[in-house]
């Protein structure tokens, strides 16, 4: 019973804290704010860095790790080869049209999401 009373007065006291600490958001000030106008407001302000971001550390990061899977793939891919004279075709492929789809998703990706 002890134990039960230490965990529920330590939720209460979670509780209690978390409430006394709570901040209302509002889109504007006045409390009735339009959502849609200030998120798409927010999007035209940081769209660019996004972009930059998303171009320059996304991306690379994405193609080199498949780039990686691909060649282990295929190289596995290899080794089957030798011990049972079929070479399966499918892991690859597919990795490699991901890799290719990565590495020019950034040409028109943006022209698709509208930034």
């Amino acid at each position: 019973m002890r134990k039960h009373k230490k965990r529920l007065i330590a939720i209460a006291f979670a509780l209690a804290l978390c409430l006394s600490i709570q901040v209302t958001a509002f889109a504007t000030g006045g409390g009735g704010g339009d959502v849609a106008g200030a998120v798409q407001s927010t999007w035209q302000a940081a769209s660019s860095q996004i972009k930059t971001v998303v171009n320059t550390v996304v991306f690379p990061a994405v193609d080199m790790i498949l780039a990686v899977f691909f060649f282990i793939k295929l190289g596995m891919s290899y080794f089957e080869y030798r011990n049972s004279n079929r070479f399966e075709w499918t892991g690859p492929a597919i990795l490699f049209v991901c890799l290719v789809f990565t590495l020019t998703a950034p040409t028109y990706i943006w022209s698709i999401i509208g930034a």
